[in-house]
């Protein structure tokens, strides 16, 4: 027994033991500690702080319903933009409940917008249901009501947009983008 012990379970619990602190604690404090150094805004969260508070996160959308403001994809986490319950909906094409729940949305959009063609990201949620940015059509969409709620130009909102666009990754991966929160910071002159 004592043969057993000495030569099989201690070094199994030496290796566990050892394994754990490397895995468990030395791996994870190295790497966070690296993270801060090389990448503190992002490791952090990436937040958005205006005046000294925290306004929201660059990585996760917000809700916006005054006409004042550009808004975003919907959302279907949670109750909207709720990070602990990021998902699609799950719909399919041929339910019922997305096809109310997008007739809504054009609807609404509608009635603020006009009757112009709308984009299709501001009608269906996106995979996460976090998303931030919209597509640059989606925001020229919304230029017309900002504009005239705001009491500018187009061109002066146009500009704004045009600040907050995003084009993609070495011109060809990923989609040109507008973020939502920055682009509302920047019109309410908050964002430095």
């Amino acid at each position: 027994m004592r043969s057993f012990v000495r030569n099989q379970l201690w070094p199994a619990v030496a290796i566990l033991l050892a394994f754990t602190v490397m895995t468990g604690l030395a791996y994870p404090a190295a790497v966070t500690a690296v993270a801060q150094v090389a990448f503190p805004s992002q490791a952090n969260g990436s937040m958005i702080v205006v005046d000294g508070a925290t306004i929201g996160s660059s990585l996760i959308g917000q809700s916006f319903d005054d006409p004042k403001y550009f808004s975003g994809r919907p959302s279907a986490a949670g109750a909207g933009y709720d990070p602990t319950l990021s998902g699609g909906s799950n719909l399919s094409s041929t339910s019922q409940g997305l096809i109310t729940a997008i007739s809504a949305r054009v609807d609404a959009l509608r009635k603020a917008n006009g009757d112009a063609p709308i984009p299709v990201d501001l009608v269906t949620a996106s995979a996460s249901g976090l998303d931030p940015d919209i597509s640059p059509a989606a925001a020229e969409y919304q230029v017309p009501r900002v504009a005239k709620a705001r009491g500018m130009t187009q061109d002066q909102v146009r500009a704004a947009v045009a600040r907050h666009t995003t084009q993609p990754f070495l011109g060809f991966i990923g989609a040109a983008g507008v973020h939502v929160l920055e682009l509302n910071l920047d019109l309410d002159g908050l964002l430095k």
